[in-house]
């Protein structure tokens, strides 16, 4: 790369990192990329030409990197319905070294780099912690050089922007493309055709055997957009490939000269709609065809595309699962196990036999879930509308495994039923996560808690018919995003007391243990979190009104809103320490500001009131000055990443407090610890393995363990024995149903209570009590600074096992069979 940066001792204007030629590039690129001299150039216009300057340097390694496809090499597939990818300019300029020069270019230029960083918008490719992941897994991919293909979806509205209006979430369109994407590069060459609906028949081939072949009423065509993906200081740059889908014919001459003016653009109308919006409400029937159209239209062009580059190679299909390693990130994605197969039988003409060994020794499924609601099931005279193909080789596919089943378990139809591809209760259905496994070589989980209980649980009868495919791989986070360019104050501490080694080697975390005593790293350490502290507290004024105290305990919960996450558990504690103010005005409390964030669901009722009853609990606390700034609440609209960087680095407390047994795994938990936040939780997902690492007397642990959670329930849990035993709790229920938070209106929460009282599915009540408890230790400890900041500095010194690199590696190791270049 040096010698193509450098012409005659002078750098190339492209390529080069001099603060004078990035100066120049970005001037360049505002004339020839946006046609706009400075005079008139808006912050936009200088945004994209900066964000094109830096995109030029991740394309010369890009390049480079796209010719090893063509190479006897094997390449990790990672298939995602989602990628939350967050802002890319900051995170390509750490990766690429040259934060520095890029600040100098900018402010030659007048700028500052600060501005131009805000100004990027966030492609809401993701709804979540499973988007959030694929993005850290492609991070991590090309920081550790390993050759990787990230296949999705090119949403033109991503997930909705959340306001609150009145306490209530209102869901506003993602307009994430209005105003230009730089990082993308459409290859309109780069295409295939996805069928829908129509029938199939059976044909004689040349050798006159029988054949069946799919004849779809309708095609869509799916256009690739690539993404340069960029890994920490390394030799290869990474790619991202999302489909767009576009129709086959975009304009009917005909139907316009006869004056049909709809009927000319219906094909392009009707195509386009399938990849116009990240999961559409699939309640009603016309959302469910969207969202199934939209699994198998990404999965069909991305397999396609896999085998276009194989062949190209100048290799046979037999040997397709040698050249690419395809992992299915959950169970949007597995129509992968169908589609695969009718691409080699029916369009390639491979035996049956053959094309299933090729499909499972290809195929790897992560299972994210622990609900069985949340295990993905579509009708099968749905399949048989949209996917008539498929659902005959879903058929075969069942047909040959169930016979294998009783071999092995003969007399056990009631293990046959439960493994079935094909749920018969009710309307017949099929089981994605069911074919996932049996389309699978290896089947993880991701924590050692989740993988033992999915063994246990939902996937039990599978681990007792192949206990080998089973295999735990604990999630991690990327260290580039969530802790180097999230939190630069603390980032360069740790670089001056240990080197920069630790970006790309997460364990030398380990070695700040030496500094946990020392009363100067302690006071530095403090100063960063005070800096972070502040800088969110300007935020949430700006963004809410609200003024909150930095010197105050950030207590912080911002994830995805669902009962099971206890949201509402953490209001109780808040409405408890209201109560206890209230009747002892001069009782010495820890001043405390809680922080919420998170989107509900668009249909999910309950979830949305959650989010309701926190915005009306801070209405009243947040007025009240009998609480003389001890007690604020804030709900953080519209979480998502670029927030999240704010958010993260200036917790003192990361609540981490769903059921036992529910989480999988969670990231956020990792993000927190990271960054030196103290985490009080339960026993579920990662938190095991957090807890493990940075020691018992360093994580405030309450609640019940999954298994007593699950003993609790066999037991004929009855949530209101806990309600009228637990003073403090009554209170607190109480205050809610009385309308105290509502205006009078006794009937807006009662739903929410009502399902406390005589429900309780996720056991707020029975773990309350011993959550009040560890927060009252919470509040106790935050005093004493010393001991703080000494268990903060060792949570931050123990994450090197949450590094999505180490997860990577593991997934090479075990899953893939993948070597970096």
């Amino acid at each position: 790369m040096e010698n193509r940066q450098k012409s005659q001792g002078k750098e190339r204007p492209r390529t080069g990192t001099s603060p004078e030629t990035l100066a120049q590039a970005i001037l360049d690129n505002l004339y020839y990329i946006r046609g706009c001299p400075p005079e008139l150039a808006t912050k936009n216009d200088w945004y994209m030409a900066l964000a094109h300057t830096v995109r030029d340097r991740l394309l010369d390694k890009w390049v480079q990197t796209l010719k090893h496809l063509k190479e006897d090499i094997k390449v990790v597939s990672y298939l995602s319905a989602e990628f939350l990818l967050g802002p890319q300019l900051g995170n390509h300029l750490i990766n690429l070294g040259i934060w520095e020069q890029i600040k100098e270019g900018v402010s030659r230029n007048g700028l500052k780099l600060e501005d131009l960083l805000g100004q990027e918008g966030e492609p809401g490719l993701g709804n979540g912690g499973l988007g959030r992941l694929a993005a850290c897994y492609l991070d991590s991919l090309a920081t550790l050089d390993v050759p990787a293909i990230g296949y999705g979806i090119r949403y033109e509205f991503g997930i909705f922007d959340q306001e609150i209006r009145d306490g209530w979430q209102v869901e506003v369109s993602d307009k994430w493309l209005e105003m230009g994407n730089p990082w993308e590069i459409c290859k309109p060459e780069i295409a295939y055709r996805v069928g829908w609906k129509g029938r199939t028949e059976i044909y004689l081939d040349t050798n006159g055997q029988e054949q069946r072949r799919w004849l779809p009423d309708r095609m869509v065509k799916g256009v690739a957009h690539d993404y340069p993906v960029s890994g920490y200081r390394n030799r290869i740059t990474g790619l991202l490939r999302l489909w767009k889908a576009e129709a086959v014919k975009s304009f009917d001459f005909a139907d316009f000269n006869v004056g049909d003016y709809y009927g000319a653009v219906e094909e392009k109308v009707v195509s386009e709609t399938v990849t116009k919006v990240l999961y559409p409400n699939d309640e009603p029937a016309v959302g469910k065809m969207l969202r199934l159209a939209q699994q198998h239209f990404f999965v069909s062009c991305s397999l396609q595309d896999m085998i276009h580059i194989h062949l190209l190679r100048g290799k046979d299909l037999d040997s397709f699962h040698e050249s690419f390693a395809v992992q299915l990130n959950d169970t949007h994605p597995a129509i992968a196990v169908a589609e695969l197969m009718r691409l080699l039988v029916d369009e390639h003409y491979l035996p049956w036999e053959q094309a299933w060994e090729i499909t499972r020794h290809t195929m790897a499924y992560t299972n994210h879930t622990l609900l069985p609601e949340a295990l993905e099931t579509w009708p099968q005279a749905f399949f048989a509308e949209h996917l008539p193909r498929h659902l005959e080789i879903i058929y075969e596919i069942n047909q040959r495994f169930l016979d294998e089943v009783r071999l092995k378990f003969p007399r056990n139809e009631e293990k046959v039923r439960r493994l079935s591809l094909i749920d018969e209760t009710g309307g017949k259905s099929v089981r994605m996560a069911n074919l996932a496994s049996v389309g699978s070589h290896a089947i993880n989980g991701v924590a050692a808690l989740h993988t033992e209980l999915l063994k246990q649980t939902v996937l039990k009868d599978f681990y007792d018919l192949w206990p080998e495919k089973f295999l735990n791989v604990t999630n991690g986070v990327t260290p580039r995003r969530f802790l180097a360019l999230s939190n630069p104050g603390l980032s360069g501490l740790i670089t001056d007391k240990i080197g920069p080694g630790w970006v790309k080697n997460l364990e030398q975390l380990r070695r700040l243990e030496e500094f946990a005593e020392d009363p100067e790293f302690h006071r530095d350490w403090l100063r960063v979190k005070l800096a972070n502290k502040q800088a969110l507290a300007a935020d949430i004024r700006e963004r809410t009104g609200v003024v909150v105290n930095p010197e105050s305990l950030f207590d912080i919960q911002v994830k995805r809103i669902h009962e099971y996450k206890r949201q509402h558990l953490n209001v109780l504690h808040i409405i408890t320490l209201f109560n206890r103010l209230k009747s002892h005005q001069e009782q010495n409390i820890t001043p405390r500001t809680f922080i919420f964030g998170g989107k509900a669901a668009p249909g999910y009722l309950m979830a949305k009131l959650i989010i309701k009853l926190i915005n009306s609990v801070a209405e009243v606390m947040n007025s009240d000055p009998d609480l003389k700034d001890r007690l604020k609440v804030v709900f953080s609209p519209n979480f998502n990443v670029k927030n999240g960087q704010l958010i993260y680095p200036a917790a003192d407390l990361s609540e981490q407090i769903s059921t036992a047994g529910k989480e999988a795994s969670g990231t956020g938990n990792m993000k927190f610890a990271m960054n030196g936040a103290l985490t009080i939780g339960t026993l579920d997902g990662a938190n095991v393995e957090i807890r493990e690492e940075v020691g018992p007397e360093n994580f405030f642990l309450f609640g019940l363990t999954a298994e007593e959670a699950q003993n609790l329930r066999r037991g004929g849990y009855n949530p209101q024995r806990y309600y009228h035993e637990d003073d403090e709790l009554r209170e607190a229920l109480d205050l809610i149903n009385s309308g105290f938070f509502s205006h009078g209106d006794r009937d807006l929460f009662k739903p929410l209570v009502d399902s406390l009282l005589y429900h309780d599915d996720y056991l707020l009540l029975a773990d309350y009590r011993s959550y009040v408890d560890r927060q009252d230790e919470v509040g106790y400890i935050f005093r004493d600074e010393k001991r703080w900041t000494r268990m903060s500095i060792l949570n931050a010194a123990r994450m090197g096992k949450f590094s999505s690199d180490r997860a990577i590696r593991e997934y090479c190791e075990k899953v893939w069979g993948v070597r970096p270049l």
